[in-house]
């Protein structure tokens, strides 16, 4: 078979669509799934060739690729802005699925479970998010909730924001997360300053 020929002029069980259809997702490479994202090749090359291309462009990790944005993607040969547009949208659901998936009634017992259930929200970020953690009387999640956005190198952070959720689900505790894009663990005097005060509301509210 011709790395050239149209994907329509496959064997059957050759196209991704009908591959997935026949043995499933778990059986689709990398490329084989974003083809089916991006159905249609251009001049030249197939949706494959597009879908591993792109994969190139992100050293093929996927990681790397769901950080970049569409007009990243739009860099790559036969990318269109809506083609783009989709394969972030397909990217950024599974994100949210992940953050999302049995989090409800999950209970905390360390740092280690917080970040199993937030992690997913931050990791592939290039700014700066502040996100809460709303627990019941057992450290079980009640919900979670971004608190605000900011940049590269600091977010805003509005005390009221925090709280005003936090007693709507009659939380009994809450736990404060944000990310540092530039990958430094070492918390800001900024961060320092705003625990203190958040730590200070939370105990009068208790």
């Amino acid at each position: 078979m011709s790395d050239k020929l149209n994907i329509k002029d496959w064997d059957s069980q050759d196209r991704p669509r009908e591959k997935m259809m026949a043995k499933g997702a778990d059986a689709l490479t990398d490329a084989e799934l974003l083809a089916i994202l991006i159905r249609s090749g251009t001049v030249g090359y197939n949706a494959l060739e597009v879908g591993q291309s792109l994969l190139r462009s992100a050293n093929g990790d996927l990681n790397q690729l769901a950080r970049m944005s569409h007009k990243d993607m739009m860099k790559t040969k036969g990318l269109g802005e809506t083609k783009a547009i989709g394969i972030a949208a397909a990217l950024e659901l599974g994100r949210r699925r992940q953050r999302t998936d049995g989090n409800e009634k999950r209970k905390i017992t360390s740092s280690r479970d917080a970040y199993d259930i937030i992690g997913t929200a931050l990791y592939d970020l290039l700014h700066e998010e502040f996100w809460a953690i709303f627990l019941d009387r057992a450290n079980q999640v009640i919900r979670m909730t971004k608190i605000s956005q900011g940049g590269i190198a600091g977010t805003v952070v509005d005390p009221r924001l925090i709280f005003k959720p936090a007693l709507e689900n009659l939380a009994s505790g809450i736990i404060l997360v944000h990310n540092h894009p530039s990958g430094n663990l070492r918390p800001s005097q900024a961060d320092i300053d705003i625990t203190r005060k958040l730590k200070i509301a939370g105990t009068t509210l208790e």
